[in-house]
């Protein structure tokens, strides 16, 4: 019986937890500006909005990879790595968007923390697919 996927599952939660932040930014936005569709022209609500989508657009593909290398028997240590590099990457990023100025340092730091995750996975994956 194959081992059971344990190292997914904790990042999947962490980074859902993450995203229920984000969203709970976007709907008291809206209430507080008194917008049900779209972004009524607020700065601030445009912002948010575009802070969760970013996250809702890297986050699963990431955690799709996690999840294919730790079937594919990654180590612990190298799936826990990646799994930490995209929470953290993630968080960092929010940070950074989320702030008025922008942090650029941090939404850089989080976009190449996601990015490099992103690629380190999908090029094991696909070795190990092929190898």
């Amino acid at each position: 019986m194959p081992d059971p996927v344990t190292v997914t599952p904790l990042y999947t939660g962490l980074l859902a937890l993450l995203f229920l932040y984000l969203s709970a930014r976007v709907v008291f936005r809206r209430y507080g500006a008194g917008v049900s569709i779209g972004d009524g022209n607020d700065k601030d609500l445009q912002k948010r909005i575009r802070v969760q989508a970013n996250f809702a657009e890297y986050t699963p593909i990431a955690l799709i990879l996690l999840a294919m290398a730790e079937l594919q028997s990654a180590p612990l240590m190298v799936l826990h790595f990646l799994g930490l590099t995209l929470l953290l990457g993630r968080c960092i990023h929010a940070i950074g968007l989320s702030r008025t100025p922008q942090l650029i340092s941090a939404r850089r730091a989080g976009m190449y923390s996601t990015v490099g995750m992103i690629v380190i996975t999908a090029l094991s994956n696909i070795v190990h697919a092929v190898f």
